[in-house]
């Protein structure tokens, strides 16, 4: 259920949580205590039946320091989700993101 392509790195006590598919794209870093959760429940069926949506982290992406992923989000190339954020819907790639919800704050510039 994971993927992940060459050149990315996993820190040290991140949870790739992986209900459902995962897929990590080249170069990307996903730091320390990030959360990627690929699953969730039906809370309006009394089975509390399980949800499983793929995640999908684009090609040089940062996911900050104990940053959280939601289920069914996508991570666009390039895009940053700064420590403690907490992503529940896609990102758009090339921008920076903060804050819980994650909203969008600025470009992300590479020099």
């Amino acid at each position: 259920m994971v993927h992940i392509e060459e050149g990315a790195t996993i820190g040290d006590h991140a949870i790739i949580y992986s209900l459902g598919p995962v897929h990590i794209g080249a170069r990307a870093v996903i730091s320390q205590y990030a959360h990627l959760c690929a699953g969730t429940h039906d809370y309006s069926d009394p089975t509390f039946r399980l949800i499983r949506l793929p995640i999908t982290i684009g090609e040089d992406v940062w996911i900050g320091a104990d940053a959280f992923v939601g289920p069914g989000v996508t991570v666009g190339d390039l895009a940053v989700l700064g420590a403690r954020s907490c992503a529940y819907k896609d990102l758009e790639g090339g921008r920076i993101y903060v804050g819980n919800p994650a909203h969008d704050l600025k470009e992300r510039t590479i020099n």
